[in-house]
């Protein structure tokens, strides 16, 4: 999953990334209301923002009104004073799916922000499941016929892209939105040779990734041939 905070304070920015990507998230931050609006007009990829209401050069709720009324629907957790019932009331009615006073304990904020993006994706539990292949999207374990997988983060990133769009096609620069922060230099070539490995670690029996050349990948199920 690819999040944006927005938080100004840099202490809390900095908690919230480092346990944001140990949980395996890709995680980008900004520090002011406008640098958020210009980051969530410029890349549709992200799966959640984090958003501070008390920020500097456009209020969150600005921030918020904005992404809503470009069509946006992606969910937002909104970061409030814990004396801020006004703020976190209007934040909800323009359209913010959740918030947390501070302080707040990192492991709920990690749990509320497993449960938006799995509602962002239409989804009821943090396991999906494709054929014999299973991924827990909580505890960040990869399973295939109850066995689990060994894979490294990239991989584990780059499964749950295609898990989540099993069926579909997902093209490789939407690879590369989806698995990269900023300033990381991942090119389609590296997209390709992730593939590759992930390939040779799931495809078994009745799943494979296809490629469909030019335009990306899809994950799907091999269909048995039919008796004679």
């Amino acid at each position: 999953m690819r999040i944006l905070i927005a938080e100004d304070d840099q202490v809390l920015a900095d908690g919230l990334l480092r346990s944001l990507r140990n949980s395996g998230a890709v995680v980008d931050h900004v520090a002011s209301g406008s640098e958020a609006d210009a980051a969530l007009m410029a890349n549709n990829a992200f799966d959640l923002l984090i958003l501070d209401l008390g920020l500097p050069r456009m209020h969150g709720l600005e921030v918020l009104k904005k992404l809503r009324a470009r069509g946006s629907a992606i969910p937002v957790l909104i970061l409030t004073a814990a004396e801020s019932v006004d703020d976190r009331v209007q934040g909800l009615d323009l359209g913010a799916d959740d918030y947390m006073a501070k302080p707040f304990a990192l492991s709920e904020l990690e749990a509320r922000v497993r449960a938006l993006t799995r509602r962002g994706v239409g989804m009821s539990t943090s396991l999906i499941q494709h054929g014999p292949l299973a991924y827990d999207q909580a505890g960040r374990v990869a399973t295939f016929d109850g066995r689990m997988l060994e894979l490294s983060a990239r991989e584990l990133g780059l499964l749950e892209v295609l898990l989540q769009r099993s069926g579909r096609l997902v093209s490789k620069d939407q690879l590369v939105e989806r698995l990269c922060e900023w300033g990381e230099e991942v090119s389609t070539n590296a997209i390709e040779v992730y593939i590759h490995r992930l390939r040779k670690k799931i495809e078994k029996g009745p799943i494979r990734i296809a490629t469909v050349r030019g335009l990306g990948y899809c994950l799907e199920k091999i269909q048995p041939p039919a008796p004679l």
